[in-house]
């Protein structure tokens, strides 16, 4: 393709070519003829000769009426099922129908993909066109009325419903998608009539493993394409193509090769239907029986904004929420996968004494009072003391560490903080950043905010084993080196407090452990790696007798007489946030995210009771939620 081909034109006359006539005086040069051959132009025309009365020659047929002016400038103003629209120029109908209520229909549509128009169920009527345009891809023109409800448009959208389901297995019930599917909805709405099909359907690969992640379902597919496009567009991997024509047409990967990218798992979320579906979820849950928080991502510090899908106290997969600062509408397959840690080797209990792990040997689990009272006495005598050291955690949130440093510097009285957290990995070209840590920048700003100094984790192990740290209080227990190493080193310590989320060889050697509450047990803040703070939603009530690290800190500080009323992370960030100056314009009610999301781009499970996703379990949930 040549550059001229991407041109548009630009209304400019054109060079003539080479050895082309013309009309400039150059060209006329030499005698003109004395006949020139029939319907040659002529330079002077004769002038148009009167009729025997003398009456002018009639004047041409009137063009075309000139376009009307716009109604309001720089817009463009429709009428859409009656109703009066303003739009941008180049809006497709489907967005601005979902401006006063109208639904279109559409399968292959996707808002950030390139327009397919292959489903055709979008088919709607336009009064500047003679036949059913598709709404995907028609811009909206100046005064153009636009009918999505009319017995024509209702027909064809119940033959395309028709044309889909003929060769569909229609296996809704072992089916992931039930619930979330646009052919269940679609077919109750547009079509709800039996099949005609006479005959067997066309059978094609039930199971076809993709990838790591992704297995596909090609009876199911509608070959709406939009999977193609999002690893074409989106990922800039293309691993994914069609094959085949009419019937047996079909999406595969491409010879000798699989679906192995990063955001593979991006192409079950734009799937329609139940043909593309994650191996790590699938049949685990109905998602009906699935209640949605929004949350933020926490494998890494691009912190996507997400959906935590969640049913008892189990999360069971993380989903992308719309967010067009951060990761728009994707999320990395190592980011989604992340959630497990919220689930699996959680430590639930307080202890006090060290575990050997010797058999036979009972683990000294304690109430939560008294492990307040054991960490008070033991870390007492070294307030002030520089054998205490203090290590935070950038897995924790905002609130988290906003108490838990105020009072490792107004009550314990120390002024330097080792950093810890998890360490560092792969990135890659898109989202998925090397630090694995989700509140890195939020940590480095709290501490500036309260006059602490961070120290690396290095320096740390370094102090211990140089023995001028007697005593270490963690808030979180995550380090970026060998844990096993690192338990041995503080196996010596005379006080280890440690506040964590789940178990390690370094719990082990805690003498005071304090379970907290992971992320989606509690609601607060993380800042990103760009500095954007972003709010997540509680899910479901903590585990066991898990509560949050401010908690902790809040129930220390009393212990050890200072004074801490917090009764909630709101409480905790507006009394303590005002003392980091890139907090002060965060607005953290106003930033709270809507229970509800954005219609058409990822749907929320729907309950089967009616109830919205997030209010179907009050207080401790039962067993199995159910």
């Amino acid at each position: 393709m040549s550059d001229n081909d991407t041109k548009k034109p630009t209304g400019d006359a054109q060079t003539p070519p080479k050895g082309a006539p013309t009309d400039t005086p150059a060209a006329r040069i030499g005698p003109e003829p004395s006949n020139p051959p029939a319907g040659a132009k002529l330079d002077n025309p004769p002038a148009a000769h009167s009729g025997p009365t003398g009456t002018p020659k009639p004047p041409p047929p009137p063009g075309p009426p000139p376009k009307p002016a716009p109604k309001n400038p720089g817009f463009v103003t429709c009428t859409i099922d009656g109703k009066e629209v303003v739009v941008k120029p180049g809006t497709n109908m489907i967005e601005a129908a979902k401006t006063v209520g109208s639904e279109i229909p559409y399968y292959c549509y996707h808002p950030r993909l390139s327009i397919a128009a292959n489903c055709r169920i979008c088919l709607i009527e336009a009064s500047n066109a003679p036949k059913l345009v598709p709404a995907c891809q028609t811009p909206l023109a100046e005064g153009v009325v636009i009918k999505t409800t009319t017995p024509k448009v209702k027909e064809q959208q119940r033959s395309v419903m028709e044309f889909l389901l003929l060769n569909h297995p229609v296996d809704c019930s072992i089916c992931d998608q039930a619930g979330e599917c646009k052919l269940q909805d679609y077919y109750m709405k547009y079509d709800y009539r039996p099949s005609r099909l006479e005959g067997g359907k066309t059978l094609k690969n039930k199971r076809k493993v993709l990838g790591p992640r992704v297995v596909l379902d090609q009876e199911r597919c509608i070959m709406c394409t939009r999977c193609v496009r999002v690893m074409n567009e989106v990922a800039k991997e293309p691993q994914l193509g069609v094959f085949g024509r009419g019937s047996h047409e079909r999406i595969d990967v491409f010879p000798g090769s699989e679906l192995d990218s990063n955001y593979s798992l991006n192409t079950v979320d734009v799937c329609p239907v139940g043909a593309l579906l994650s191996r790590d979820f699938r049949f685990k849950a109905r998602a009906w029986f699935l209640s949605a928080t929004p949350s933020v991502c926490t494998g890494c510090s691009r912190g996507c904004t997400t959906y935590a899908d969640w049913m008892s106290q189990d999360t069971y997969r993380y989903r992308p929420r719309e967010n067009e600062a951060v990761n728009k509408s994707w999320m990395c397959d190592q980011g989604r996968l992340s959630y497990k840690y919220l689930n699996l080797e959680r430590a639930l209990r307080p202890q006090v004494g060290r575990r050997t792990g010797k058999a036979g040997e009972a683990e000294p689990v304690v109430t939560r009072k008294e492990a307040v009272q054991a960490a008070a006495k033991a870390l007492k005598p070294l307030v002030g003391s520089a054998q205490l050291a203090v290590l935070a955690s950038p897995v924790a949130s905002n609130e988290d560490l906003l108490a838990g440093l105020t009072f490792a510097k107004a009550t314990l009285g120390v002024s330097t903080v080792y950093v810890g957290g998890r360490p560092q990995g792969a990135a890659d070209h898109f989202l998925m950043t090397a630090d694995k840590n989700p509140n890195r920048k939020g940590l480095e700003l709290i501490a500036q905010g309260l006059g602490l100094k961070l120290e690396s984790f290095d320096a740390l192990s370094s102090a211990v084993g140089a023995g001028r740290v007697k005593a270490l209080y963690a808030i979180g227990t995550e380090i970026p080196g060998d844990a096993a190493a690192f338990a041995q080193a503080v196996a010596g310590l005379e006080v280890f407090v440690a506040q964590a989320f789940n178990e390690s060889p370094l719990t082990t050697q805690a003498t005071v452990l304090l379970p907290a509450s992971v992320h989606v047990e509690d609601e607060g803040s993380f800042v990103n790696l760009d500095g954007i703070i972003q709010r997540f939603r509680k899910a479901y009530p903590p585990k066991g007798d898990v509560v949050p690290h401010w908690r902790w800190a809040a129930e220390l500080t009393r212990e050890l007489g200072g004074e801490a009323a917090w009764a909630s992370a709101r409480d905790v960030w507006r009394e303590l946030a005002g003392k980091v100056a890139a907090f002060a314009e965060f607005n953290w009610d106003k930033a709270s995210p809507p229970d509800r999301e954005k219609p058409g781009i990822n749907p929320l499970p729907a309950g089967a009771d009616g109830r919205p996703p997030g209010y179907r379990e009050f207080g401790t949930p039962r067993v199995r939620g159910m």
